[in-house]
């Protein structure tokens, strides 16, 4: 273990077990906790790295951000920020596209069915040649859904939080755009947290801004982008803090973590 005092906290954690990691912009792991190399699943941790590969493809020229997926109406910018209307686990239309903000796994199955036919490569291979392998995440794959399947370890996910601080896969506008609020003003409700007015988010990266409650701290910049998985884990990014942490746990998300994960964050940030 690197020493990062605060993230010692996690060691009273009601959990069997948990691993972190904090990473600086530069990719300097600041402190670590438990066993980084341990495999977890991800749940909603996924997401984030399903819209990697999205915005690899978009780059690439196989999609673009405006041609239609999805339901009727919809784009595959609106897969990604959860307003193509769809339903949280169903393929049933809620919403015309654009109108709400609905957490949707179902939008981010439907977004990498799109990328593999216009590809003609598997979503789960078309992540792991355009985002896992170039960035050392030989730890990390997707056996399930694009939206909640993925397993991976912290140092893994480590290498991806300071990807997303100093792009090398993407450029830096691109990546600045996904992490900005796409569609704002929309309402919506932040699983586990309630209602939000707006719920902001980017392009498969939820944004902090002034929500509340919220799973990151008091003290994170409402610039913070990142996600939660309901495993009982997340990955937040902090560009004002130039840091990033990583937790991994095997206890699902609940009760438990709703004082734990933002006295944790605000720690870390303290720390830094």
């Amino acid at each position: 273990m690197r020493s990062l005092s605060s993230l010692s906290a996690i060691e009273n954690w009601p959990v069997p077990t948990a691993a972190a990691a904090v990473v600086r912009r530069d990719g300097t792991v600041l402190g670590t906790y438990g066993e980084t190399g341990r495999r977890f699943r991800l749940a909603s941790v996924t997401k984030p790295l399903s819209a990697y590969a999205a915005l690899v493809a978009v780059e690439e020229g196989a999609v673009e951000l405006d041609e239609p997926a999805g339901p009727e109406g919809s784009t595959v910018r609106h897969l990604l920020a959860h307003t193509s209307g769809l339903a949280f686990d169903e393929h049933r239309v809620m919403a015309a596209p654009g109108t709400r903000r609905i957490y949707s796994n179902a939008g981010f199955d439907a977004l990498a069915d799109h990328i593999a036919k216009a590809t003609g490569i598997p979503f789960a291979e078309y992540l792991r040649q355009g985002v896992l392998e170039p960035l050392g995440m030989h730890a990390t794959d997707c056996p399930g859904s694009a939206g909640a399947g993925a397993v991976s370890t912290v140092d893994d996910l480590a290498r991806f939080a300071a990807e997303l601080q100093a792009p090398r896969l993407l450029a830096p506008e691109t990546v600045a755009a996904a992490t900005s609020v796409a569609f704002p003003g929309l309402k919506g409700v932040l699983p586990g947290y309630g209602g939000q007015n707006p719920n902001d988010w980017g392009l498969g990266f939820e944004i902090r801004d002034h929500k509340s409650p919220h799973w990151t701290g008091a003290s994170s910049s409402p610039r913070t982008f990142g996600h939660f998985g309901q495993s009982g884990t997340f990955l937040w990014v902090d560009p004002d803090a130039g840091a990033a942490c990583v937790v991994l746990t095997d206890r699902d998300f609940g009760e438990w973590a709703l004082p734990l994960w933002p006295a944790l964050t605000d720690a870390v940030l303290a720390a830094l």
